[in-house]
């Protein structure tokens, strides 16, 4: 249990962590010596984190009767999250992210709010908006930057710019901190090829030295299917059962519809511009897997994934992470490459010139055909863009891809 000299002595390590005081009450301590309290609890079947306040500013006793107040909500159902209180940095992000979610992909839902949680959260988070200055803003930065993450760096100054956007919108916030902050960021880094494998003796030795890393079930299943399909991995992410046709027929297909396609914003409102992805018997497997996989765990006491393959929900995951809620992490799949060896070898992207180099060069007269597959733009042969042609042709040279893809799974798996 917390005492106020324990909270005063509580002092900063090389990672955050958590001092317990009662009944999910916590101190929680960030690496740069911030302290909040946070209280943890349970609403609608699932664990959900409130921040009572920052330390000096909400004392020991202040942060317990808080927490009681929070309990009492919680005891008439009311999520203790609603409660109007000083508009903090997280609640205010919270309400940005509700605001523009409708226009964005579950996956890129779920990766804007995870990057939060583990960058601004902890050290903005319990904060009033207007306590919040241009240097504690840039601290988080750099501390992203310090771990070669410059590309994440820029990505989460620009959400929290976004953030005060809306609170100044609102008259919660009087300017926005983070918008000097662009200014000082370290050089977006040059773009390069993305490393990957080049021939079959490789990608089959990446394979099987992946399936004997210590990782979950559902990132190596995904990691398998990324493979033999050479789809993006956020679609791979993001794959629901409700987009699987005739799995167990004679011609199982993956119809990814074209809201999670990397295309412009006005062809990914057009049904006509789904992506169709034949299924070889190899990718076949790899989702029964997963279904067997997600089944077992809906019947386990410490389940951590969820599936309703049965009534075939719209949003119900092939591969969820921890929790069934939200996908596997983005970074799962690139961890689980490094630590069976393949470190800036491969990485999951890289599955897609992995196949465009082997199919090339194995079945150069099958090129078109392996362009369609990848879903890039068809090229004459002078290089310029066929836009009659996949103007009319409307078969998406179904039985062409899945030749492709079932020889391409046979390299693979042979």
């Amino acid at each position: 249990m917390l005492t106020n000299a324990a909270v005063k002595a509580a002092r900063p390590r090389a990672s955050a962590y958590k001092i317990a005081d009662e009944r999910g009450l916590h101190l929680f301590v960030a690496p740069t010596g911030r302290k909040s309290f946070r209280w943890r609890f349970r609403f609608a079947g699932h664990e959900q984190l409130l921040t009572i306040g920052q330390w000096p500013e909400v004392s020991l006793d202040a942060a317990r009767a808080r927490a009681e107040s929070a309990r009492e909500q919680l005891g008439r159902g009311v999520d203790p999250r609603t409660i109007a209180t000083a508009m903090t940095f997280e609640r205010a992000a919270r309400a940005w992210h509700a605001q523009q979610v409708a226009g964005w992909t579950p996956v890129h839902a779920a990766d804007v709010l995870a990057s939060l949680e583990a960058d601004a959260f902890p050290e903005l988070g319990a904060l009033e908006l207007d306590s919040i200055d241009a240097p504690a803003v840039l601290r988080i930065i750099r501390a992203i930057e310090r771990r070669g993450a410059i590309a994440t760096a820029r990505r989460v100054r620009q959400r929290i710019s976004d953030v005060f956007a809306l609170a100044v919108s609102e008259g919660w916030a009087a300017t926005d901190p983070a918008a000097v902050v662009g200014r000082a960021l370290a050089p977006a880094p040059a773009v390069r090829r993305q490393p990957a494998v080049t021939t079959i003796a490789e990608a089959r030795e990446l394979l099987a030295a992946a399936e004997l890393v210590d990782a979950g079930a559902a990132v190596k299943l995904a990691s398998r299917f990324l493979a033999l399909t050479a789809v993006r991995l956020a679609v791979v992410r993001g794959a629901s059962w409700s987009e699987i046709e005739d799995l167990d027929g004679a011609e199982p297909l993956w119809r990814v519809p074209a809201a999670r396609m990397k295309l412009a914003a006005a062809k990914k409102l057009d049904a006509a511009n789904d992506h169709l992805v034949p299924l070889a018997p190899a990718a076949v497997e790899v989702l029964r897997a997963a279904r067997a996989l997600c089944v077992a765990n809906m019947h386990s006491d410490d389940a951590n994934m969820h599936c309703a393959y049965a009534d075939m929900r719209a949003g119900e995951l092939i591969f969820p992470g921890r929790g069934g809620a939200a996908p596997i992490g983005e970074g799962a799949i690139g961890a689980l490459y490094d630590r069976a060896g393949f470190a800036r070898r491969h990485v999951p992207h890289g599955w897609r010139a992995t196949f465009s180099t082997i199919m090339n060069k194995r079945q150069p007269a099958d090129r078109f055909v392996i362009d369609s597959t990848l879903g890039h733009v068809l090229k004459r042969e002078d290089g310029s863009a066929a836009k009659v042609e996949r103007a009319y042709n409307r078969d998406d040279q179904l039985e062409g891809r899945r030749r492709v893809l079932e020889a391409w799974a046979e390299f693979l798996t042979n």
